[in-house]
């Protein structure tokens, strides 16, 4: 079939396969023009397929050298529908990885369950005996509590007070006001319930009482600040409760693992255009203003750049990492430098439909965008036809 995109407000609902895989070797190619990580040695990645987490598995497989698993929740090819995009990332890692001869695997299933769990501790037993990071990158609307049997959903919304300030359509380019209205204490209870610290502890604490947490190992989950302009719907908002329950949970986890020689943090990362951040009312607006500013200046990175970075500077630089407010790394130290914050607080009063393309960079918004799902991605005949159904090597 002809592979094209498919949108519907933030998401796309097609993936391209070739492109998928070409993104990967790039990133991969870029890790690999960098400095060797002296790092981990057996990695787990809850959350592998997309953004920061499959970036994370990157960076430990061919900057490290390190083994891999993978967990994730993405669909295969089914009839005329393609297979989401993280099924196809996940493939050509797992083609890219065999080929350098690095063992990993893929579970595919839902993380937040007991079953998805007690597979990955099975498998950690039989190929692994133990890992020495776990990175937990999971990103969902839904969750249900594997106890309880209750199921929660997040919303996107601020706390006490409504909210109103500019947003941007970026498939069109219009900015306009929008209003959110606040959350409810159930509304809040839940969206903690489904992105606070609780399924990362419960990972935890299940891979130690397995056995199968090597003694000194590292766990890292990842958060946003970001400025101001954002705080009422993101950092003081249901999502910054969440992210505000994930940081404790890090603090009661390095306490925890300290005591073996272990660790455990959360990065708090740079604003990039995820799947998850497209679904953000104001922050698109925020982004495209930032990429601009901070291509402006050299200082712009993507997904495999601050991970990478995050690896080599922070977790395993041969020194302590620098924790700032407990155990926060701050690999967004570029994003909030008082230059780059002055500047683009000062195109986000200026900012308005006429002049949107010239004070942020709405191309390069919608580029990484579609980038996100296989499309716009160089060298790639999008006009080809080619077969959808891609099978996942070494799944579990």
């Amino acid at each position: 079939m002809i592979i094209q995109p498919k949108t519907r407000g933030f998401i796309c609902t097609t993936a391209h396969p070739e492109g998928c895989a070409k993104q990967i070797q790039q990133q991969i190619e870029y890790v690999k023009a960098q400095k060797n990580i002296e790092g981990p040695a057996n990695v787990l990645v809850i959350g592998a397929s997309t953004g920061y987490g499959l970036a994370s598995r990157i960076s430990a497989a061919f900057g490290a050298g390190a083994n891999t698993i993978g967990v994730f929740f993405d669909k295969a090819a089914e009839g005329q529908r393609t297979a989401s995009a993280g099924w196809y990332n996940s493939a050509a890692f797992e083609q890219q990885a065999a080929q350098l001869g690095l063992k990993s695997h893929s579970i595919v299933g839902d993380a937040f369950s007991d079953a998805i769990k007690e597979k990955t501790i099975e498998l950690i037993k039989a190929e692994y005996g133990t890992v020495d990071l776990v990175v937990y990158s999971v990103a969902s609307p839904r969750r249900t509590h594997p106890v309880t049997g209750e199921t929660f959903s997040s919303v996107i919304k601020p706390v006490g007070t409504a909210y109103s300030n500019k947003t941007l359509n970026f498939h069109t380019g219009e900015v306009s006001m929008t209003t959110i209205e606040p959350a409810s204490e159930e509304e809040v209870r839940q969206t903690i319930a489904v992105m606070g610290g609780e399924d990362w502890r419960m990972w935890i604490d299940q891979l130690q009482a397995a056995g199968v947490l090597a003694d000194g190992a590292t766990t890292v989950a990842y958060s946003y600040i970001g400025p101001e302009i954002t705080h009422p719907i993101y950092r003081d908002g249901t999502i910054g409760q969440a992210k505000h329950d994930l940081e404790q949970t890090a603090i009661q986890l390095n306490d925890r693992l300290s005591t073996q020689g272990g660790r455990a943090f959360v990065s708090v990362n740079k604003a990039l255009v995820t799947q998850s951040s497209s679904a953000i009312p104001v922050v698109p607006l925020y982004i495209s203003a930032l990429y601009e500013v901070m291509k402006e200046k050299g200082l712009h990175e993507n997904c495999i750049e601050q991970m990478y970075r995050l690896f080599s500077e922070h977790l395993y630089s041969g020194d302590e990492a620098t924790a700032d407010g407990g155990c926060l790394i701050r690999i967004d130290d570029w994003e909030m430098r008082e230059d780059v914050q002055t500047e683009v607080m000062k195109r986000w009063d200026e900012l308005t439909t006429d002049n949107a393309g010239e004070l942020a960079d709405l191309e390069g918004y919608r580029q990484d965008f579609f980038n996100l799902f296989g499309f716009r991605t160089e060298g790639v005949d999008y006009e080809a036809d080619i077969d959808p159904n891609v099978d996942i090597p070494n799944m579990y």
